[in-house]
């Protein structure tokens, strides 16, 4: 099984400080929705491992949540692509949950899901803790300079980090070497 972790704000769709709270305001990073159909069409099953704290202070619910992730799907859809498994983590930053990055919890759920080790795997991320959480699972972390990328791009990396521009490189990239 070929499989791929990405972050949804920042990578998938534009990020925004004040949160993403609606299905209007849930807007594709130029090539994002192209790159996962991309990947859909060359056999990767494509995952997405989201922090979706605006949930526990109250911005939005789980069906606005559910809303935003239909758009997401039907859009990937559209450009001939699939959408596997979304995993979210519900919780605020201080709730003491697992499943928070960079804790590890939701890749943790896409490997018991998928019956699938994740050493090596593909993980897209804007963010240290996007890539920390996988890192510590053995996940190939890739850095993209959309969202917060750029500014997480002047940090200490998990090792074996690789940079690209945007989702659309990465894909290139792993398409190219067959990855």
């Amino acid at each position: 099984m070929k499989l791929i972790i990405l972050d949804r704000d920042g990578v998938i769709n534009v990020d925004s400080e004040e949160f993403v709270k609606t299905a209007g305001e849930w807007i594709d990073v130029p090539g994002s929705i192209d790159a996962i159909a991309r990947l859909t069409r060359a056999g990767w099953t494509v995952c997405v491992a989201t922090n979706q704290s605006g949930l526990a202070r109250g911005l939005f619910d789980v069906a606005t949540l559910e809303a935003m992730h239909d758009k997401m799907r039907s859009m990937i859809e559209q450009a001939g692509g699939r959408l596997g498994m979304i995993v979210y983590c519900p919780h605020g930053p201080d709730d003491g949950c697992d499943c928070r990055k960079p804790l590890s919890g939701l890749f943790k759920q896409i490997s018991e899901y998928y019956g699938v080790p994740l050493d090596g795997v593909p993980t897209v991320g804007d963010s240290l803790r996007d890539l920390q959480a996988g890192a510590a699972l053995g996940c190939q972390p890739y850095l993209v300079r959309t969202g917060k990328g750029r500014k997480t791009a002047t940090q200490a990396l998990p090792e074996r980090t690789q940079i690209f521009d945007d989702l659309a490189a990465v894909t290139e990239h792993l398409l190219d070497n067959k990855a």
